[in-house]
């Protein structure tokens, strides 16, 4: 079926919507009140001249849209933060900390054994099979350590059965089903009063009210080894559930967070600092940022975030309203378990809280404004170019002999690799060793179709004289106006069009070892591709 249909058979209802591309892949995960709307205005030709070149490329790759309706915009909010940690689509924000978020597995086998599950980028979880269960976050009501609802569910730890016991079976933390101690159905009764519990069909005090029933029942039939086993454990839990109660009361009331957001419309971002005051303390502080995608906004950010903490404060101040605010508030609270106020901090609410954000904001600003690599503007300088060289891509060619000849293409954003824009060529219209030729293809390939506002600020060729006239004409014929350079690895001069002397950069300069990475990563990403086809030979 068309997208574009498909699209208008959405309902209008609010939901999730994922979008998948051209290998049914989920690339981007958003929310909305009305499904079909917010849908159809990422294809309209209003929403696609209006919004950036991130969003323009997320459309591009758009080949399939598939939706789940939720009872209102506050379970769109839970069920978009679910989604995304299962799939963690490319396009989604990223929060950088996933190892906040456990999932746990019940393996399948005779006598099956919890596992911390691991999963890849694309969201599949990786390992011995067996049923997932998760995400949990520490110190929530749900969450156990591994090894202790191993000791108290008797789950035992070894990879293979042993053909005797272990350490564990003498310490109590395992019942030996290697030796035939219990039986099967016994150990899967445990398994399955676990699977209950992370699955949440019954909570922690049911467990402990069933096992103390237990308790009396074998007490009742003499078998005191067996009460005082099922003792020490109700024991572990009903300590384990007291502290938790304890430290999370404790955390929740005293604990507010302020979190600035500044935008950065030339880089299409947003970066957020955040605060952690503690009984008047502040105590934590922590950068992030995000690509303006789609539905990616602060209440998207702000509901990831807290989705992810092991305890969310009662106030969050924040120096913007976040859209959608009520319904925000009502996920959080359904996560924390108490009531959550998000509160837009001004000078009739506290002075006090209002200079803290100010502090906030203004450190923010000055990152976005001086939020460069210092070495670019050095490189700015001694190559006397129009622009500061944010974005730099830099060509190579590799031809190991005449039977295969490839090109490279890399990019660097504020002096870090950007592998998203890697690219690669095999040469197609030079049939001798002309590297000059072939710099003149792989550069006109590369810019040919792309987008305007995805170009780069910088090209970089590794040669010298003749490949950056090569190139410089790629880019003429192209009616681009982008500004091309060129190194050459023997004396490591850097060569600018119309200017007859190089211009040498001191080897201790920074600036130059940013060249020099640039050039380097290149030669490494093509030789890798030729070797590649090389073996497929």
């Amino acid at each position: 079926m068309e997208l574009r249909k498909k699209v208008l058979m959405l309902p209008y209802e609010p939901g999730v919507y994922m979008m998948k591309d051209n290998d049914g892949k989920i690339i981007y995960i958003g929310k909305a009140k009305n499904l079909r709307k917010r849908v159809l205005s990422y294809f309209t030709h209003r929403e696609s001249n209006t919004s950036n070149w991130k969003t323009a490329k997320l459309v591009s790759k758009i080949q399939d849209v598939d939706f789940l309706v939720t009872d209102n915009e506050i379970e769109a909010f839970l069920l978009e933060s679910n989604l995304i940690k299962q799939y963690r689509p490319l396009f989604n924000i990223d929060l950088k900390d996933q190892q906040r978020y456990t999932y746990l597995k019940i393996s399948d086998e005779k006598f099956p054994r919890l596992l911390v599950a691991r999963r890849n980028r694309d969201g599949k979880f990786t390992g011995t099979k067996g049923k997932v269960f998760g995400p949990f976050v520490h110190g929530s009501s749900k969450f156990l350590t591994i090894g202790l609802l191993r000791k108290i569910f008797k789950i035992r730890i070894c990879d293979r059965l042993p053909k005797k016991p272990c350490l564990e079976y003498f310490i109590n933390n395992c019942d030996a089903p290697c030796i035939n101690n219990v039986t099967e159905n016994e150990y899967i009764a445990n398994v399955l009063s676990l699977e209950n519990i992370l699955a949440g069909r019954k909570s922690i005090d049911d467990f402990i009210e069933k096992m103390k029933e237990d308790m009396k029942v074998a007490s009742s039939n003499l078998d005191y080894e067996r009460a005082k086993a099922i003792r020490d454990t109700v024991n572990r839990l009903e300590n384990l559930r007291t502290k938790q109660k304890i430290e999370y009361s404790i955390s929740s009331r005293s604990e507010e967070e302020y979190v600035g957001i500044r935008y950065d419309p030339l880089q299409s971002k947003a970066h957020i600092l955040i605060l952690r005051r503690y009984r008047g303390v502040i105590r934590d502080r922590k950068k992030y940022q995000f690509d303006l995608i789609g539905d990616n906004s602060f209440s998207t950010f702000l509901s990831q975030y807290y989705y992810s903490k092991s305890s969310v404060p009662r106030f969050i101040y924040v120096n913007e309203e976040p859209d959608s605010k009520q319904a925000l508030e009502k996920s959080l609270e359904r996560t924390a378990s108490h009531k959550v106020n998000i509160i837009t901090v001004s000078n009739r609410i506290d002075i006090e809280r209002k200079q803290l954000m100010d502090l906030i904001v203004r450190n923010l600003s000055t990152y976005i404004l001086k939020g460069f690599e210092p070495s670019l503007l050095d490189l700015k300088k001694a190559l006397k170019l129009k622009a500061l060289p944010k974005i730099i891509d830099c060509f190579d060619v590799s031809n190991l002999g005449l039977s295969i000849a490839v090109g490279s293409c890399v990019r660097f954003v504020n002096a870090i690799p950007e592998k998203s824009f890697y690219r690669k060529f095999k040469i197609k219209t030079v049939r001798d060793q002309n590297d000059f030729a072939m710099i003149n293809e792989i550069v006109s390939r590369r810019y040919s179709k792309e987008d305007k506002l995805n170009l780069p600020d910088l090209v970089l060729i590794d040669g010298g004289k003749g490949q950056l006239k090569s190139a410089v004409e790629a880019i003429s014929k192209l009616d681009l106006k982008i500004q091309c350079i060129s190194i050459a690895k023997e004396k490591e001069e850097i060569f600018v069009p119309f200017s007859g002397a190089p211009i040498v950069i001191p080897k201790s300069n920074k600036s130059l070892k940013i060249l020099q990475y640039l050039r380097d990563e290149a030669h490494r990403f093509g030789l890798e591709y030729n070797i590649k086809l090389r073996e497929l030979k």
